[in-house]
């Protein structure tokens, strides 16, 4: 089954997208967004968090949805059930061999294109590869990314952050928190 771009619902749409970790909380089959620990643990509670104070749980302004961008399966949808396989892309080359088997950056390019919001956390030369394919849609997206994307975000009329930390980080996080507000609003 392939994913599909968000519905129109009346309500702001924000998509959260990190990739996987080389940390597996389960050996079953389980939702990629509760599947992996490690970094990806700081991008699934701040989703979370969003989610509940903006999504259903909380202000119910905007729907706010989380995506990985995994080694075996390409870029699928938090809620989707997935297994655990033996390693998770690291380096350049294991990035590009994942884009070239399974298309990550298109099927982002296609699913986010329903959504008000992307907030884009992965590592560089992945950020390279959305950039490269066009799988960022312009004016839509934050990046938490390396400081040398900044003019090119400038240029799209995104907004950059630096990334610091594992992921996102706690004053990007509440950058990103008030954009939602913002959106929301």
């Amino acid at each position: 089954m392939e994913p599909i771009c968000a519905p129109q619902t009346g309500k702001k749409n924000v998509l959260i997208v990190t990739n996987d970790s080389e940390v597996f909380l389960s050996k079953k089959l389980e939702a990629a967004g509760d599947i992996f620990g490690g970094r990806v643990t700081e991008v699934r509670e701040f989703f979370k968090s969003l989610d509940a104070e903006f999504g259903k749980e909380g202000s119910g302004k905007c729907s706010v949805s989380f995506g990985i961008i995994s080694t075996l399966f390409g870029f699928v949808p938090s809620t989707y059930a997935i297994s655990c396989y033996t390693y998770a892309m690291s380096n350049k080359e294991q990035y590009e061999a994942a884009q070239a088997r399974k298309d990550y950056a298109g099927v982002l390019e296609y699913v986010s294109r329903g959504f008000d919001m992307v907030v884009v956390c992965v590592p560089k030369e992945m950020f390279r590869i959305l950039l490269n394919k066009n799988a960022l849609h312009d004016g839509k997206v934050v990046a938490v990314t390396s400081k040398e994307f900044e003019p090119i975000c400038k240029e799209r009329n995104w907004t950059f952050l630096e990334r610091k930390g594992a992921r996102i980080g706690k004053e990007n996080a509440e950058k990103i928190r008030q954009q939602v507000s913002e959106l929301t609003a």
